[in-house]
């Protein structure tokens, strides 16, 4: 970390109350996901910890996006979400510190344990946290503090999840030929179906199990500044079709009621509507990961996201069968044409 970004972020440690100095902090870079900011891990002399979050330079986009994390963050931590505290926050450069909330994230407990007693605990928990932040977070939740779009919508559907399917992975990826009046067409049913769900609740729109650290025998959630308003079931499928963790399904259908048991303390829900929305929902979500997991294998060169294409297709596919998903069938021809021409492809263009 260069000595200006420092300074900066020990006096915001400073004003929250932490007594240091630049010399008496240590300073360990490490790496996100897909992003292109930087992340640094600052130890004191007697122990503490913080993190320190900055865009890239001169990226006015990012910080834009730092200052959603800080209103958006504020805003969840107050209204009792399981999110990290924040300690301060620069406007110049958009950088900002919060609490360390640890290296280990829910994913990697899947990765390394399976679903043991302890993993499902930790879902069953986070889809409980995540009902009751959807619905206290929608309460007093400002728009302007959003940094890409204020609402999920028709647009967004369109542009950042089919748009990015059919372009990222279809078209850059996998140079595929397909008819795309058709399927463009679908694609506009599919998202007129979804704008009709109501979308006046806090939506986080990544909530993955690499967004969800467990720290202190508890599960909380990073990673919140695309927040909006939206629809419920955005989120839980998010979770429960995440294909880092390739959740069984009967163990989604315990989360999922489970997390409408929980959403019942909070607002009334049939869930036999919710069931459908989810569906569909689960749909979206999933062209938007494929998506974006081409486009940062391919094109960021983050080869790491390409061996979970595969899954995701798998899912995607699956969700389309559903009665619910009748009515898309070219969508679900382009996704077997998907499947088909990943399977012909040498196992070492994803196998990183």
């Amino acid at each position: 970390m260069e000595k200006k970004y420092l300074e900066k972020i020990c006096r915001l440690l400073r004003t929250a109350g932490w007594s240091l100095s630049p010399g008496e902090v240590e300073v360990d870079t490490f790496a996100p996901d897909g992003s292109q900011r930087r992340f640094f891990r600052l130890r004191t002399a007697d122990g503490r910890t913080a993190v320190a979050i900055l865009p890239p330079s001169d990226d006015r986009s990012g910080i834009r996006e730092a200052r959603a994390a800080w209103h958006i963050g504020h805003h969840l931590f107050r209204a009792g979400a399981p999110v990290p505290e924040l300690y301060g926050h620069d406007p110049q450069s958009g950088l900002l510190a919060c609490e360390d909330l640890g290296s280990v994230r829910l994913h990697d407990l899947v990765r390394h344990h399976g679903l043991s007693p302890q993993v499902r605990s930790y879902y069953r928990e986070s889809v409980g946290l995540l009902a009751r932040m959807q619905v206290r977070g929608a309460r007093g939740f400002d728009t302007s503090w959003c940094w890409d779009t204020p609402h999920y919508d028709r647009d967004l559907m369109l542009d950042r999840e089919s748009g990015y399917f059919l372009t990222a992975l279809c078209r850059d990826f996998l140079h595929l030929d397909y008819d795309h009046a058709r399927i463009w067409e679908e694609c506009r049913r599919l998202a007129d179906r979804v704008a009709a769900v109501d979308r006046g609740w806090f939506l986080h729109r990544d909530f993955q199990s690499r967004n969800i650290m467990v720290c202190d025998n508890r599960v909380r959630f990073i990673d919140f500044q695309g927040g909006r308003l939206g629809p419920l079931a955005y989120d839980l499928a998010s979770l429960l079709i995440d294909p880092y963790a390739g959740l069984p399904g009967s163990f989604q259908e315990e989360l999922v009621d489970h997390y409408l048991a929980t959403l019942d303390e909070y607002v009334p829900c049939d869930p036999a509507t919710f069931r459908e929305e989810y569906v569909m929902l689960a749909i979206q979500r999933n062209l938007q990961i494929l998506g974006a997991f081409a486009f940062l294998g391919h094109q960021r060169g983050k080869v790491f996201f390409l061996r979970f294409i595969f899954p995701a297709l798998a899912t995607l596919n699956t969700l389309l069968a559903k009665g619910t998903a009748a009515g898309y069938p070219f969508l679900r021809q382009l996704v077997r044409q998907c499947m088909e021409k990943v399977e012909d492809r040498p196992k070492e263009v994803y196998d990183h």
